[in-house]
């Protein structure tokens, strides 16, 4: 296959980011994280902030943890009253996010890019876990706060990252039934991880 797209998606602490800029740099195809804003904001003209500040305001929405708006496709246009809402600065998006995979072979971190791209052949969806021991020591190693903060910052980002996925796909983050591959990157290490992936990308992609 000529083209391919690789989706991680990542618990906090785990290391998923760090494999998925290992991969780009060893397969030497793109990688996007945060870059989607940017791109996004191009496509649709809205400013990129809001794009930033739209994940903030579903953190603490109410609605956001007991009600769910399931991805379609649809991109809500500039005279309707919803054109800035949240949810359609979802669907700008996952628009960038399907012309990336249209066009050419990448690394997508987050963004339920997984189920964005859940029609199309040419996509290895990878999920990247680790025990909670583990991700706390890796993070207390990065940054000056305490085991007992560092516990509970996973916990609240990892509850936002599952409920933004739900959502947004109406299902379960974590759930191995959404990806080709769950890698648990403490029993592997980072390398192995990325091994595993191009060694699935040979077997499957020929």
């Amino acid at each position: 296959m000529s083209k391919y797209v690789i989706t991680i998606s990542r618990g906090y602490g785990s290391g998923g980011r760090t494999i998925g800029k290992m991969l780009s740099e060893q397969l030497g195809i793109p990688y996007y994280d945060r870059d989607l804003l940017r791109l996004a904001s191009d496509d649709s003209g809205i400013n990129e902030q809001l794009f930033a500040k739209a994940d903030e305001k579903l953190k603490k929405s109410l609605l956001f943890n007991i009600a769910s708006n399931v991805y379609k496709g649809e991109i809500i246009p500039p005279d309707s009253d919803e054109f800035v809402s949240n949810d359609n600065l979802f669907n700008y998006q996952a628009k960038i996010i399907k012309e990336l995979a249209d066009t050419e072979s990448c690394i997508i971190i987050g963004r339920c890019a997984d189920f964005v791209l859940k029609d199309y052949e040419n996509v290895v969806r990878v999920f990247v876990h680790a025990p909670l021991e583990e991700c706390i020591n890796t993070l207390v190693t990065m940054t000056n706060k305490s085991e007992k903060e560092i516990e509970k910052q996973i916990a609240s980002i990892d509850k936002h990252r599952s409920d933004y996925y739900k959502y947004y796909t109406g299902r379960n983050w974590e759930d191995a039934k959404n990806y080709d591959l769950c890698l648990n990157s403490s029993h592997l290490g980072f390398q192995k991880c990325v091994d595993i992936v191009k060694a699935y990308l040979d077997i499957r992609f020929n």
